[in-house]
């Protein structure tokens, strides 16, 4: 157990992992980084990407998080996200229409002052970081 650390990983909805980890990667605003027992204490914000930790069995476990927070203890890692969801749990198709609409708005926007761009590449990254994720298991 000491060699753990606690990783939690919560939405404004509910608590996507909850559970003791050898270490956690995580996308930070300014690039990624990784959290061993033992760190020296920090907060940062997170941009969209992938919550990358290896559970206790040693097994490599994903998660998608949308922006957000991320608190590092020395024995523990919390991360407040936007939206978060496990690898497994990504719908692919859903993530793939949320891609087509996406790219549709942006084509649209540059003929369109009414069509917010930023909303539409943001909207982009999440599919497509989903579909990265969801990918070839």
């Amino acid at each position: 157990m000491a060699d753990n650390i606690k990783l939690e990983i919560v939405t404004p909805d509910k608590a996507v992992v909850s559970e003791d980890v050898k270490i956690v990667m995580a996308p930070g605003s300014l690039g990624e980084f990784g959290v061993l027992t033992g760190h020296t204490p920090f907060l940062t914000t997170l941009r969209t990407g992938i919550v990358r930790f290896t559970d206790v069995k040693g097994t490599e476990q994903y998660v998608f998080v949308n922006g957000g927070f991320a608190e590092a203890l020395p024995n523990k890692v919390t991360v407040l996200a936007e939206s978060a969801e496990r690898r497994e749990d990504v719908d692919l198709d859903r993530a793939k229409a949320a891609q087509e609409r996406a790219e549709k708005r942006l084509e649209e926007a540059r003929t369109r002052e009414d069509i917010d761009a930023d909303r539409a590449k943001a909207a982009l990254e999440r599919a497509v970081v989903r579909i990265n994720l969801a990918g070839p298991r």
